[in-house]
């Protein structure tokens, strides 16, 4: 049985990944921490990452930026492993992740769905055929009209993927509104759409000269982060030290 932490436990996909686990025999929450409790859960709930005197194997992590420092901390103190959900983080946090996962396991992924890691891992691959015959890279996506940041994480992950596969030689364009000029090659394009209740939409398009490529991914309910989330639990319990991500759980 694996014990869980559920850092950000009365969010939205807190309490997702709540009732996912509560049909799950092979994991469990034994405490949640969140800075607005009701009572509304089963396990005992603290304001703070501090005051968390319950023992468990991970914690999963679904809360602020501005709580991921204190959190960070807790986790090498306590020698408890997590998976950081989280996303915005500053450059400074960032080298604190990265200071952290040398000192206890630490999983961190922009998009906890299998499928977007797996679409991550076949754009790799098909990059290398594509781009060298003269494809375009363009990235599309769509979420919600509450969602703050744009492009999203998950959106710079894909585009990462693709550079990767390029020697990261090409360049990120977010705005094309000032430019005057025809289309660069060695050039990755965004556009964000915001709107409704959109969970989450991307599509990476690949334009050659008549035809064109699409790997598309449709979220439908924050479930799939959930379960993504909860399978990567599983995999880092027990884990040594070191930085992780979705990879590794796909590839386990």
């Amino acid at each position: 049985m694996t014990r869980v932490i559920m850092h950000g436990c009365n969010g939205k996909m807190g309490q997702t990944i709540k009732n996912l686990i509560a049909a799950d025999e092979e994991i469990t929450i034994v405490a949640g921490v969140d800075a607005f409790d009701e009572g509304k859960n089963e396990f005992p709930v603290f304001a703070d990452i501090t005051a968390c005197d319950v023992e468990a194997d991970v914690i999963i992590d679904f809360s602020v930026a501005k709580a991921v420092d204190n959190l960070l901390a807790y986790c090498v103190e306590k020698q408890v492993p997590c998976v950081l959900c989280t996303t915005g983080l500053s450059e400074e946090q960032l080298q604190k992740v990265e200071d952290a996962s040398k000192k206890v396991a630490i999983l961190k992924s922009a998009n906890m769905s299998l499928g977007i890691n797996l679409l991550m891992k076949v754009l790799k691959e098909v990059t290398g055929v594509l781009a060298p015959a003269g494809f375009d890279v363009e990235i599309v996506e769509k979420h919600h009209n509450l969602k703050v940041d744009a492009p999203s994480g998950t959106a710079l992950a894909l585009g990462d993927s693709v550079n990767e596969a390029l020697d990261n030689e090409y360049e990120y364009i977010f705005d094309r509104s000032q430019r005057r000029e025809k289309r660069p090659k060695k050039e990755i394009g965004y556009a964000a759409v915001r709107g409704g209740t959109i969970v989450g939409e991307h599509d990476v398009i690949f334009a050659g000269a008549d035809e064109v490529i699409t790997f598309s991914h449709t979220a439908y309910s924050k479930a799939v982060f959930g379960k993504g989330a909860i399978q990567a639990a599983k995999f880092l319990k027990g884990k040594a030290a070191g930085l992780y991500n979705m990879s590794d759980v796909i590839n386990a």
